[in-house]
């Protein structure tokens, strides 16, 4: 039965309300030289004939590869309680919660997603969350440019090149300084990033563990960044947070992540999760919402939006964004996966994750030709220099049942032979045996 919202006698008495004889009235307005000229539409289907097309569709998505791909986006085991949690009805909500007095679950939900943020990025302040990892590093170098009132962004070539280009699509018009530092070899050069930051700087953007996988402490260059009046922005992987050194102890101003490693599945590019916190002094200029706690008249604990500074609150020249939409089901899947776990929970899946990444450099700098592009910690993930193409190695093993990694020549020239590789603890001992194997058959 194909599925139509209105029925003729419905449009009918629509159409009477209005006062009008027919559809092609409603339309009149439109000039004939501005209406299309035809629609491509192919004759309707039934159900069970649109369902065994879509599932053909899917059919041809391969979900059985064993996967070593990371690049800012982590297969990670997601507990079935998260599924079963977020799936039940009192979540089901039209839109957003404005309406605390019908809305305290959701609202609770993201209050205590925010607490959990500021706990595993040390930082003072989160928000309900935002589209996702880029869009969340994009908002934060906004609040730098509001909060200082300059122009120039120094931006370490080491964060994920997806939000770069981010960056440079967002920013396109507003006439800001961008200003890229190169890697060496895969590793920020500190040296120069702390050169690039003036006086005249709005902020300095990095990511640990950086895309390379390389770890970094910033806490210098964040000390030097302040003392030239610049915000410090960090974009970070939460999943390692619960071992690495926070972005609040490196002296961060803001921190950023894509959330999708905690409880996200991969689902063929989304939907994600961007997550933000920052220090209380820029928390005027954070985008998006905030939900606070309180209590009502009569001392009874309540959550109700506490910030919302954005175009559908305030007027539109006073609002901090109008991209910032709350994620929130993507957001309480989070908060589930964050309970679920918990700290030792994170810090053990980390740490797990970190030591098969290790054994894999170990079994992989076996092969003839490979080495690691950086000599600098890591954590789960790492890039591995070939003797052949990257892309093509690749190739050949996908079609193996293996994807061995992601290649960085796409966006990084002169490393086309270099194949950024992520373990997490779906990967085993064997998978990383077989990948061995496999890897040194194709070069």
């Amino acid at each position: 039965m194909p599925y139509i919202p209105h029925t003729p006698n419905e449009q009918r008495r629509m159409l009477d309300v209005v006062g009008i004889p027919d559809m092609d009235a409603l339309f009149a307005e439109i000039p004939k030289t501005l209406r299309p000229k035809s629609f491509d539409l192919p004759e309707g289907l039934g159900e069970h004939e649109v369902m065994r097309h879509l599932e053909t569709l899917a059919d041809k998505n391969n979900t059985r590869l064993v996967g070593f791909l990371g690049a800012g986006f982590y297969d990670h085991a997601i507990p079935a309680a998260v599924d079963f949690l977020t799936s039940r009805g009192e979540f089901a909500t039209a839109y957003t919660p404005y309406q605390p007095e019908a809305s305290q679950g959701s609202l609770q939900a993201i209050f205590e997603y925010q607490t959990a943020v500021c706990r595993l990025l040390d930082m003072e302040y989160a928000n309900a969350s935002v589209y996702d990892g880029g869009t969340a590093l994009y908002e934060a170098m906004m609040m730098a440019v509001r909060h200082t009132k300059r122009r120039k962004i120094v931006v370490d070539e080491c964060v994920n090149p997806i939000y770069r280009r981010m960056l440079d699509c967002y920013t396109s018009n507003l006439h800001l300084e961008m200003i890229v530092v190169a890697h060496r070899e895969g590793g920020s050069d500190l040296k120069a990033l702390s050169a690039a930051v003036d006086t005249d700087t709005a902020a300095i953007i990095v990511q640990n563990p950086n895309f390379f996988g390389v770890l970094e402490d910033f806490t210098g260059l964040f000390t030097h960044a302040r003392s030239q009046g610049a915000l410090n922005i960090i974009s970070v992987y939460p999943l390692m947070q619960a071992v690495l050194k926070t972005p609040g102890a490196m002296g961060a101003d803001i921190a950023t992540a894509e959330g999708q490693s905690l409880g996200l599945p991969l689902s063929f590019g989304g939907p994600y999760l961007g997550m933000m916190a920052c220090a209380k002094a820029l928390i005027r200029q954070m985008p998006g919402r905030i939900v606070g706690r309180t209590t009502d008249a009569q001392g009874r604990t309540g959550y109700v939006l506490t910030l919302q500074a954005r175009e559908q609150h305030i007027r539109r020249q006073k609002a901090t964004s109008n991209i910032c939409s709350n994620q929130a089901l993507c957001a309480l899947r989070a908060i589930v996966f964050l309970c679920l776990m918990g700290p030792r929970g994170l810090a053990n899946t980390a740490t797990h994750c970190s030591e098969l990444a290790h054994y894999a450099a170990r079994r992989l700098l076996k092969l003839p030709g490979a080495k690691l592009l950086s000599q600098r910690p890591f954590a789960n993930e790492f890039a591995l220099v070939l003797p052949k193409p990257a892309y093509h190695v690749m190739d050949r093993l996908t079609r193996r049942g293996f994807l061995p990694g992601f290649p960085l020549g796409r966006y990084y020239p002169g490393l086309e032979n270099v194949l950024l590789i992520a373990c997490t603890e779906k990967n085993t001992r064997e998978d990383i045996g077989i990948l061995k194997e496999l890897l040194g058959g194709a070069l």
